[in-house]
C-alpha cells in the first residue's frame, strides 16, 4: 500500500468520525498514526483497525509560549502528553485540559486517563486527547 493511499485513508476515516491505525498480522502491534510497516517487527503485512480512543497519559510538558498563538486558541488549555493507547501504542499528543493552574495536581495523579477526539483544524481533521473527567 503506497504511503499516499495510507494517509488518504486515515484522513478519510477521520472525516467519517473513525480513528484508525494499522495492526501487524505477524506480531499484533498496532501503529497509530498508521505507518506502512510494523515498528515492532518490521513486517509489511498490516491491516486497518479502529482505535478505541481510550488511553492514559503518563507524562507531559507544557507548551512553549509560541504555542499559545491564536490558531491554537480552540485547544487551550493543553499540554504535550506522553500517551499510551489501550491498543498499546505510545505517542506524543496534544492533551486538552491541562493548564498552569492544574498541572501540579495532574502531575501528582499520573498516569491519568485520557480520551481521544477528532477536531477540525485548518481544513483537515486531527486527533487530540482530553483528560477524562475534566
Amino acid at each position: 500500500m503506497a504511503l499516499e493511499r495510507l494517509v488518504k485513508r486515515f484522513y478519510d476515516e477521520l472525516d467519517q468520525g473513525h480513528i484508525t491505525g494499522r495492526k501487524c498480522t505477524r506480531c499484533g502491534a498496532v501503529e497509530f498514526p498508521p505507518v506502512l510497516a510494523c515498528n515492532e517487527c518490521g513486517c509489511l503485512d498490516t491491516e486497518w483497525v479502529e482505535i478505541s480512543g481510550n488511553a492514559v497519559m503518563f507524562g507531559f510538558a507544557m507548551p512553549a509560549m509560541l504555542s499559545t498563538m491564536p490558531q491554537n486558541e480552540p485547544l487551550q488549555p493543553y499540554c504535550i502528553g506522553e500517551v499510551r493507547l489501550e491498543e498499546g501504542t505510545e505517542l506524543n499528543a496534544i492533551v486538552c485540559g491541562v493548564s498552569p493552574e492544574n498541572m501540579k495536581q495532574v502531575r501528582e495523579s499520573l498516569p491519568v486517563p485520557v480520551q481521544a477526539r477528532i477536531v477540525p483544524r485548518d481544513g483537515y481533521k486531527m486527533v487530540v486527547f482530553d483528560l477524562v473527567g475534566e
